[in-house]
Parts: C-alpha cells; structure tokens; sequence
C-alpha cells in the first residue's frame, strides 16, 4: 500500500470514528450541557402551538418538559416543521423530536423510535357537502396537506389518480387554506380537529376518510441506545404514574387510550 493511500484510509477511518463520538453516547452529552434541545412543532393545536406572549405550549411541549425534569436538564425548546423536524435532528439541531412524530418504515430507516406516548388516527376531514367515504371519493377533490406530514406520506400513497393534494408548509397553511375555500378537504390529525375548528365558519370539519391510526414517537438518532432507553423508561413511568393520561385530559379532553397505557 503506497503511503498517499493510507494516508487516505486513515483519514476515512478518523472521520467516521469522529462521526461516531458525534452521536455514540447523546445522553452523556446532554447531562454534561445541562440541556437537552427538543424540537415541536408549532403550528399545530393541540400538540403544539403558539400561545400566550407566542410562547409555545401543548401536549407536546408539556411532555418535552417532563423530559428534561426526568433527565435533570434543562430543555430548549425549537420550533420545527413537520418537514424539517427529522432533519434537525439528523444534522444536530436537536437532541430528540417531540413533535407528534409518526413512525414508518421509511422514517425507520433514518432515526429510532421511543415506545408510543400519545394516540390520534389521520384521517381527510371537511364539510358536510362533501360525500367521502373512501379513497375512490377523493378523485375529482383537491385536498390539503402540510407537507412531509405523516398524514402526507399516507394520502400520497392510499389517494386514487385524479386526486389533487395540494401541499402546505405546515399544518396552519393547509387549515387556512380550507377555511379560505382553496381546497375542498383537508387531511390531518384526529385531535387537532377540535383545536382548528372554526365555529363562525360555515365550513365545518367532518370526518371523512380515514387514513391510519397513528400513535406518536419520541424521535432520536440512530446508534443511540442509552438515550433511547432512557426516554422509554420516562415514557413507561409517566404511562404508569398517570402523567402521561393527565396531559392526554388536559389537552385532548380524554384519558390516555388503554391501548397506551
């Protein structure tokens, strides 16, 4: 092996062991910061959302929360997209994802997923004028969808040719835009209905299609065992000392779903 090549290996082998010590132990990392960076979203009720001051607050952003005080660290929270949200976490931005994240097996292939902490189904929503039953009623119908959004994934993938899905940044422009009369029906998460629904409005929100029922995950990077088992164990507590169906009746208005628990 002439020198100019081992020079290279070694190189390659430096990189990915420094790669490796990037993301090897996240939750040593996170104690010894005294912070743990948690990305929300925040534009989607009752999950999370701008409240008060626009500071963000939800379910979401509650259990983020309860994180950290389980972790004795602080929490930084960071606004995400629901494009964006993996990302962040694949490029550093943040330590895990609390963002109503779905799981699949495209999304699998990218980071790790907690053991469920929450429950809503996805499904096309809109108004009683409409007649939709199935994916077959949705061709001829444009209908709204934030965009790398689980509830997109699904539609793209169960909507017949003749469906149009238009795609919004986020969760709030495809609300507005069915409020505003740009698409027909809109699809999105079966708790936030409530928190979107415009009462002033003619255009009520009815359920429509169903999509997938969808349970959601704390997201974390690949090869990150201590972190990973550490959040679960947050997860089976909070699960069993009724924190978790505590912020599910505060937010939602149900008990967390016996499936969970």
């Amino acid at each position: 092996m002439n020198r100019r090549k081992a020079l290279l290996l070694s190189a390659i082998s430096a990189a990915a062991l420094y790669v490796g010590n990037v993301y090897a132990d996240a939750l040593n990392n996170i104690k010894q910061s005294g912070t743990v960076r948690i990305a929300v979203l925040d534009d989607y009720p009752p999950w999370g959302f701008a409240g008060p001051g626009m500071k963000t607050v939800g379910f979401d952003i509650e259990f983020a929360n309860l994180i950290g005080k389980k972790l004795g660290v602080n929490v930084t929270i960071v606004p995400t997209t629901g494009h964006n949200r993996i990302p962040f976490l694949q490029t550093g931005k943040v330590d895990m994802i609390v963002a109503c994240l779905g799981k699949n097996a495209e999304r699998e292939k990218a980071i790790d997923f907690s053991a469920p902490y929450g429950d809503e189904f996805n499904g096309v929503f809109g108004p009683a004028s409409i007649k939709a039953k199935s994916p077959s009623d949705l061709v001829g119908k444009t209908v709204g969808v934030a965009r790398g959004s689980s509830e997109d994934l699904v539609l793209t993938r169960m909507a017949p040719p003749g469906t149009n899905i238009l795609r919004f940044e986020d969760g709030s422009g495809s609300v507005q835009a069915y409020y505003s009369g740009q698409v027909d029906l809109i699809a999105i998460g079966s708790t936030v209905v409530n928190s979107v629904q415009r009462h002033t409005s003619p255009r009520k929100l009815e359920f429509k299609v169903m999509l997938a029922d969808e349970p959601t995950y704390v997201g974390v990077n690949k090869n990150e065992p201590q972190l990973l088992a550490a959040v679960n164990k947050i997860i089976a507590d909070a699960k069993q000392d009724g924190s978790l169906s505590a912020l599910s009746q505060k937010w939602f208005g149900v008990p967390l779903s016996d499936k969970l628990k």
